[in-house]
C-alpha cells in the first residue's frame, strides 16, 4: 500500500500485500504401482536428455552440495508434474465413462468436447440429475484454487525454462515472476506443463461474453493512481489519488485534466466526494486528511473512436511487461494548495476516507490501527474506533445509513453501527486467511469483502455469521466497487486482470487486456458510474493511468 516516502520507488515497495511464495512440494496420495507403466515411458524418453543435463551439473562451477540440492529440487518438482499429469489422464477416463453412462441412459449429448460447453438436458428426469451432477463435479474440479493458469515455454530451443505463474494442486504454491530458470528438465516435461495447463482448462465451462469498450484513458499522474470515484454531484467528474502527491480531476468525455489538487505532502491514497456539494476528501502518507472545494468547467465532449472490444473470460493475454506510461503531468491544468479543513489526529499514514450519509461527518481509516470519526464543520475528533490488531487498509460507509465497516491486514473486517446516538456497536467478522483489502456496502443488505487470499465474499447484513456466497480467484483482489442498479461485482487484481461477477458469485466477463488496451500493471482500484452514458466503470493500477469503460450490463446479464 501506499508510503510516505516522497520517492515512487517507497511508494512501490510499501504496497506490502505481495507475498514471497516459497517452494513447497507435496506428494499425491495414488501408489506409484498403478502408475509404473506410464512413468516408466516417461522416463524412457528423458533419460538421454537427463545425461546431458548431469554432464552439464558436473562441468559447473557451483558447489557441490548446491548442485545436489539443486538436482534433488528439480527431480522433486519433475515427479510432481509427472503425477499431476497422471491424474489428468484419470481424471479424463472418468469423465469419458460418465459420458458413457449419459449416453446409455439416452440422453442425447450436444459438443461431446468439454471445452466447448456444458452437457445439456435433454431426457428424462434420472438424467437430468446425472447431467446435474457431472456438472457441479466439473464447477468444483476447476473454482477452488487448484487450477489456476499458468505459463511457460522454452526458451531459444534450450531446455531453459521460462515460467510466468505456476500453482500447484491443493493449496501449495509457488510462484515465479517472469524469470527464465535454468531448470534441467527434458523437453517432454515442458510439453507435461503444458497439457496440464490445457487439461485443466478444458474442464471450464465457457461463460458468457459480453460488448466491453474502452472509452477513455486518463494519463497524466507521474506514479501509479491508488484510487479513484466519481462525483454524486453535478458536474460529473473522475477524481483520482496518486502516489505522486497529487490528486486529479478529469473530464469523463474529453479525459482532460480539469483540476490538480497539491495540499498533501505524501501519496495521496483515497479520493471521495461529498454526496451533493462539489467537495472532496482525501487521504495521505503524510498523517492527515483533507477537505477541499472545487469549481470546474466542463469542456465540450469531442467525438470517441469506437475501440469496442468484445469482453474474454481466461484466453491468455500477453503477459510482456509494456514500458511504463512516458506521460508527463498536464502544464494547463489550474491547481489547488490549501485545504478548507485538515484532519490531523492519526499517527500513522491515513489510507483511506469516506463521507458518511448527509456528508456531515467523515471517516478515516489509517495505518496505526485506528479509524476515526470527524465532524466535518468544526474539524473535531467525534470517535476513535480502535480494536483491529494491525494496519488498516480500507474505509466503507453506507450509503443509506449511518454504518461504517473497516478493513485490516489482521485477516478481518469490522462493522461499526452508528444508527443509535446512545449505542455505538461494532461486530468483527473473520471470514478471510490474509489482509482484507476493502469492504464495500451495496444499497441493500449487503457487504462485499475482497482479500489478499484470492477469495471475495457477499454477506448479509442481517446474518453474518459465514457468507452466502464466495469467489474464488487466481490473483490478490485489491479495492472493489459494487454496481448501485444491477450489483455486478469489479473486481481489480494484482495481475493486472478486472473480472466481473453477480452477487452469487458466477463470473460474467473479464475486460479486455490485449492489443495494448487495458492495464499493464497491477490494477489498484475499480469504481462504478452507472448514471453516466459515455462511461460506467473505471479502474485505475500502477501503470500510472485510469481507464473508463463502457460495459453493456443489459447485455452482460441476459447471457449469463
Amino acid at each position: 500500500m501506499p508510503v510516505e516516502s516522497s520517492s515512487s520507488s517507497s511508494s512501490r515497495q510499501a504496497k506490502q500485500k505481495r507475498k514471497s511464495h516459497s517452494l513447497s512440494i507435496r506428494r499425491t496420495n495414488s501408489t506409484e504401482q498403478d502408475r509404473s507403466g506410464l512413468q516408466r515411458e516417461l522416463l524412457e524418453g528423458q533419460s538421454s536428455d537427463n545425461l546431458d543435463s548431469f554432464g552439464r551439473m558436473e562441468d559447473s562451477k557451483l558447489p557441490l552440495s548446491l548442485r545436489t540440492n539443486l538436482l534433488d529440487l528439480f527431480s522433486q518438482i519433475e515427479r510432481e508434474f509427472e503425477n499431476l499429469y497422471l491424474e489428468n489422464i484419470e481424471l479424463r477416463r472418468e469423465i469419458e465413462s460418465l459420458n458413457d453412462r449419459l449416453a446409455a441412459d439416452g440422453q442425447a449429448i450436444e459438443g461431446a468436447d468439454l471445452a466447448k460447453g456444458a452437457l445439456k438436458t435433454k431426457a428424462s428426469h434420472s438424467t437430468s440429475q446425472l447431467s446435474q451432477k457431472l456438472k457441479t463435479t466439473y464447477k468444483a474440479s476447476t473454482s477452488k484454487p487448484r487450477s489456476n493458469s499458468c505459463h511457460a515455454r522454452v526458451v531459444g530451443g534450450s531446455r531453459n525454462f521460462n515460467v510466468t505463474s505456476w500453482e500447484l494442486w491443493g493449496g501449495d504454491s509457488w510462484k515465479l515472476r517472469s524469470g527464465t530458470l535454468p531448470l534441467h528438465f527434458s523437453r517432454p516435461v515442458v510439453t507435461l506443463v503444458w497439457r496440464r495447463c490445457q487439461i485443466v482448462s478444458s474442464f471450464k465451462a465457457t461463460t458468457s461474453r459480453a460488448v466491453c469498450q474502452l472509452v477513455k484513458e486518463y494519463v497524466g499522474h507521474r506514479d501509479g493512481i491508488w484510487d479513484l470515484s466519481a462525483t454524486r454531484a453535478q458536474p460529473v467528474v473522475l477524481g483520482t489519488a496518486s502516489a505522486d502527491h497529487t490528486a486529479m480531476l478529469w473530464s469523463i468525455e474529453t479525459g482532460k485534466c480539469l483540476l490538480k489538487y497539491l495540499g498533501h505532502q505524501g501519496s495521496v491514497n483515497s479520493i471521495k466526494f461529498h454526496p451533493s456539494e462539489q467537495m472532496a476528501l482525501t487521504a495521505s502518507g503524510d498523517q492527515t486528511a483533507h477537505i477541499w472545494r472545487y469549481m470546474v468547467q466542463l469542456p465540450t465532449p469531442q467525438a470517441v473512436a469506437d475501440t469496442t472490444t468484445p469482453c474474454e473470460d481466461d484466453v491468455d493475454s500477453s503477459d510482456k511487461d509494456d514500458a511504463d506510461v512516458d506521460a508527463e503531468g498536464p502544464n494547463d491544468c489550474p491547481s489547488i494548495r490549501v485545504p478548507i479543513t485538515t484532519l490531523r489526529s492519526h499517527q500513522g499514514v491515513v489510507i483511506a476516507a469516506d463521507w458518511l450519509v448527509g456528508g456531515k461527518q467523515v471517516v478515516t481509516a489509517s495505518w496505526d490501527r485506528a479509524a476515526n470519526l470527524y465532524d466535518v464543520e468544526t474539524s473535531e475528533l467525534v470517535h476513535s474506533l480502535t480494536g483491529h490488531d494491525q494496519e488498516l487498509t480500507h474505509c466503507c460507509t453506507h450509503p443509506n445509513q449511518r454504518l461504517v465497516v473497516t478493513s485490516s491486514r489482521d485477516t478481518t473486517f469490522r462493522l461499526w453501527d452508528f444508527r443509535d446516538p446512545s449505542i455505538h456497536s461494532v461486530n468483527v467478522f473473520q471470514g478471510h486467511t490474509d489482509t482484507v483489502t476493502s469492504a464495500v456496502f451495496t444499497v441493500g443488505d449487503n457487504v462485499v469483502s475482497g482479500s489478499d487470499d484470492r477469495t471475495v465474499k457477499v454477506w448479509d447484513l442481517k446474518n453474518m455469521r459465514s457468507p452466502i456466497a464466495t469467489i474464488r480467484t487466481d490473483s490478490a483482489v485489491n479495492r472493489i466497487s459494487v454496481s448501485v442498479n444491477q450489483k455486478i461485482i469489479a473486481l481489480p487484481h494484482d495481475n493486472r486482470q478486472v473480472r466481473l461477477f453477480d452477487m452469487s458469485g458466477v463470473r460474467l466477463a473479464r475486460l479486455p487486456r490485449s492489443n495494448r488496451q487495458g492495464h499493464r500493471r497491477m490494477v489498484c482500484c475499480s469504481a462504478w458510474c452507472e448514471d453516466n452514458t459515455a462511461c460506467n466503470l473505471f479502474t485505475c493500477g500502477f501503470d500510472r493511468q485510469a481507464i473508463g469503460w463502457n460495459i453493456n450490463i443489459p447485455a452482460l446479464l441476459q447471457e449469463k
